[in-house]
């Protein structure tokens, strides 16, 4: 009772979770009707004469930048409106609706798994983006070139960009703008000024005050047509639940460290003559990724005890080295995952099956398992 009574006293707790309450409002703002047809129509023109591959790509990203449980089921009727022709196969349109809605959360701060990955491991937002960006250019690259390019002789059109629709998607991204700016680079200015024995308490607070000046500049914002709808839904059943599980997550961790016991697992795992430890770090996210079907799934689970191996100074490989490989292959699993939720809807939106999607994702999958792989043996080089 002494360790939960003093996870419950930690403000990180209480700021993750206050966190995490302000981004699942953008994320009812992003998905108001109106907001929806503006990304639509500017992704659609943006692209010129590949404006319906730009779309394909564009709407699920796009849509994918705010982290909606089931976000991918809003996705889906954009890309089915995009490629409506019968020649397309569902199986095809799932897997691109799929794939893009999530190329962003290896790194994008919103992200309930990027917020409790920064809580658990002693990094600065600023390092946590640079060093897992590679994996968003992979996933967009590999999407591009087995899942679109093979097609993009069909999707040729040529569209114009209307000064009206490039003036409200500006309008409708500066919120997310602002927070993103925030987030990596007011904690430079507040770590002098907020003193703490917690490195991560700065960047939350960034991050609040980010996301606090964009949500005024959403209910200031003229150019929608009705007044946005802005924490009415903050006790939802959906809203509670994912606080909960986040809150449980992080009590688990801090009782986690506080009992002692993480040292004495480590070492007991060492000496069992298990697979060699690098293999272990890869294998367990992949399956918890896999078993879960959501990101904090297997960084909530997962990731204490890669940071009690690495705060035991036994595992002889730099940090960035271990989450890169830890991350990849877990987020590998999730997107396999048959109960990811994201997957389970897309699935039942173009009525394919899990067989079909597979199929077209897997070159995907592999790449991205080979990016893990080849950035843990980088930064290992580089000691990172």
């Amino acid at each position: 009772m002494v360790d939960f009574g003093y996870a419950l006293s930690q403000p990180a707790l209480w700021l993750l979770l206050l966190i995490t309450a302000l981004i699942l409002e953008f994320g009812r703002f992003m998905s108001e009707d109106e907001n929806a047809k503006t990304i639509m129509n500017a992704a659609r023109q943006w692209g010129g004469k590949h404006g319906r591959a730009m779309s394909l790509m564009a709407i699920p990203a796009m849509i994918g930048l705010i982290p909606m449980p089931g976000g991918a089921l809003f996705s889906a009727p954009f890309v089915q409106q995009t490629a409506q022709e019968n020649h397309w196969s569902s199986a095809w349109k799932s897997a691109i609706n799929y794939w893009f809605r999530h190329v962003w959360e290896y790194w994008w701060p919103v992200f309930p798994v990027v917020i409790l990955t920064l809580s658990i491991f002693p990094i600065k937002a600023w390092q946590f983006t640079l060093v897992q960006l590679p994996f968003t250019i992979v996933a967009v690259v590999s999407g591009f070139v087995f899942l679109v390019y093979p097609h993009l002789t069909q999707l040729t059109e040529h569209t114009q960009i209307e000064s009206e629709t490039q003036q409200n998607i500006l309008f409708l991204m500066l919120p997310l703008g602002i927070m993103v700016l925030c987030t990596w680079f007011l904690p430079f200015l507040l770590t002098p000024i907020i003193t703490t024995t917690d490195p991560q308490i700065p960047d939350m607070i960034a991050m609040i005050i980010g996301m606090g000046i964009g949500l005024i500049l959403i209910m200031r914002n003229k150019k929608t047509q009705k007044k946005p709808k802005i924490f009415e839904e903050l006790f939802s059943k959906k809203t509670i639940t994912i606080l909960i599980t986040l809150g449980g997550v992080m009590i688990f961790k801090s009782i986690l460290e506080r009992s002692g016991l993480l040292p004495a697992a480590i070492h007991d795992l060492l000496e069992s003559g298990m697979p060699p430890l690098v293999l272990i770090i890869a294998l367990i996210p992949f399956v918890a990724g896999f078993v879960t079907g959501v990101a904090i799934g297997f960084a909530g689970t997962v990731f204490p005890l890669i940071a009690g191996l690495l705060s035991s100074g036994e595992t002889g490989l730099p940090l960035f080295s271990i989450l890169a490989l830890a991350f990849g292959f877990g987020y590998a699993g999730m997107m396999l995952s048959p109960v990811h939720l994201c997957f389970i809807l897309t699935k039942n939106y173009f009525s394919t099956t899990y067989i079909k999607i597979y199929t077209q994702i897997f070159p995907c999958i592999v790449v991205l398992l080979f990016t893990a792989i080849g950035l843990h043996v980088l930064f290992n080089l580089l000691g990172w």
